[in-house]
């Protein structure tokens, strides 16, 4: 876990982020990494079939800021994770902010927020935003039997990388695997291609 407080302490401040419908709304997720038996781990949820967007899909806590409750990107990530999974933001030391990530079915622009636990978390998900939190260590993240990239075209004619981490029992794809890519990528010390 020094490592990872080491390596998110020179991140880059984070670049504007592209807002590319005009529809766009901003939210903010958090990435809570803790260490448990020697490992970094880093805590994902799967959102319920019954959700508006990204159903079944893997996610971190987060969601839509609200300027009437949330001062900021940072605030709102905090708030979300803690309803989402219980996880007191007390409990959560924020060390890094990563580029924004837009993505595509929504849409939304997504400020992300990389938060250290100094113990595994006790955690208990809101039913109606979380069907599963799990965690997973980044060493297994990294591992190239997990992680595959393919390329797709979409609707601006671009050929666009796809991220994929393939867990024991679940699948990490889309604006999530994006996020993973950037992160995993600035700890390892190579550019990324999200």
């Amino acid at each position: 876990m020094r490592e990872v407080r080491a390596r998110c302490a020179d991140l880059p401040a984070p670049l504007p982020g592209e807002r590319l419908f005009p529809e766009t709304r901003d939210a903010a997720v958090l990435l809570p990494v803790f260490e448990a038996d020697g490992e970094a781990r880093l805590v994902l949820t799967r959102r319920p079939d019954t959700m508006s967007h990204h159903q079944g899909e893997i996610a971190f806590p987060g969601g839509k800021i609200d300027p009437a409750v949330d001062a900021s990107p940072r605030d709102a990530a905090l708030r979300e994770a803690e309803e989402e999974i219980g996880l007191a933001r007390e409990a959560v030391d924020l060390i890094g902010e990563l580029d924004p990530m837009h993505t595509f079915a929504g849409p939304f622009l997504i400020s992300p927020f990389v938060g250290a636990l100094d113990e595994p978390p006790e955690l208990v998900p809101d039913p109606r935003e979380v069907e599963r939190v799990f965690d997973v260590a980044l060493s297994e993240l990294l591992s190239d039997e997990v992680y595959r990239a393919e390329r797709w075209g979409d609707m601006f004619g671009a050929n666009r990388a796809m991220h994929f981490f393939e867990l024991e029992d679940e699948t990490v794809w889309g604006a999530t695997a994006r996020i993973l890519v950037g992160f995993l990528a600035h700890l390892v010390g190579v550019p990324a291609e999200v």
